[in-house]
This record gives C-alpha cells, structure tokens and sequence, in this order.
C-alpha cells in the first residue's frame, strides 16, 4: 500500500505546532461552517472544488517549505485538500484527523467571530 503523501495529526500534536508557530492551518470548509467556530489564525479556503481549491490555495502565497495543516469538519475534505498541496509541491502537509470534531471533543480552543 502507498504512503499517503501527507500526515494525519492528531488535535494536540496539531496544537503544539500552532503554538509554537510552526504551521499554517487551512480550513477547507465552507464559510457558514468556519463563522460557526473555526481554529484561531485559520485561514478560509473552501474546497468546493478540486481546481478551484488549488487556485484559492496558490493565493494564499504560502511557502512551499511551510508546513501546512489542513482542516475540515470530519477530516476527509481536509484529506483530499491535503493529497491536493502535496501534488502542488507543498513539502510538509498536515490533516487534523477527525477535523473540527475532533478537535472540539479533545477540549482545544475554537474562535467564534462576534456578530
């Protein structure tokens, strides 16, 4: 079986790194989900499409070298987005296992946006 060309992380591996400022998280799901609670310094790029989400991505102009965490709700959109950084040439891909669930459910901090 191939290796897959990322990492899956778990919540609290994922949070030392945003701590230690080592990562740049990418939150692949769609805006209603992200205003509904999203990880602090997140930044928004919907995967609504492949191309479309590689295109949102080459805008964010994130270094190639970077380490980047992809996240979504459940873990498998940030999956696909993570298999799709790979191929663009990004050398250190993360995927939150288990997304924003998980990461709620062990207790992390979630920003809600005040209204």
């Amino acid at each position: 079986m191939a290796k897959a060309p990322f990492q899956d992380i778990e919540a609290e591996e994922a949070q030392k790194m945003i701590e230690a400022g080592t990562v740049k998280v990418i939150d692949v799901r769609q805006s209603y989900e992200y205003q509904s609670g999203h990880i602090e310094k997140a930044v928004l790029v919907p995967i609504n499409g492949l191309y479309e989400f590689a295109a949102g991505l080459e805008q964010q102009t994130i270094p190639k070298d970077q380490p980047v965490l992809f996240v979504c709700e459940m873990g498998q959109r940030s999956a696909a987005a993570s298999e799709v950084a790979a191929i663009a040439g990004y050398q250190q891909v993360y995927n939150l296992e288990g997304g924003m669930n998980n990461w709620r459910y062990s207790g992390m901090p979630v920003i809600k946006p005040t209204k």
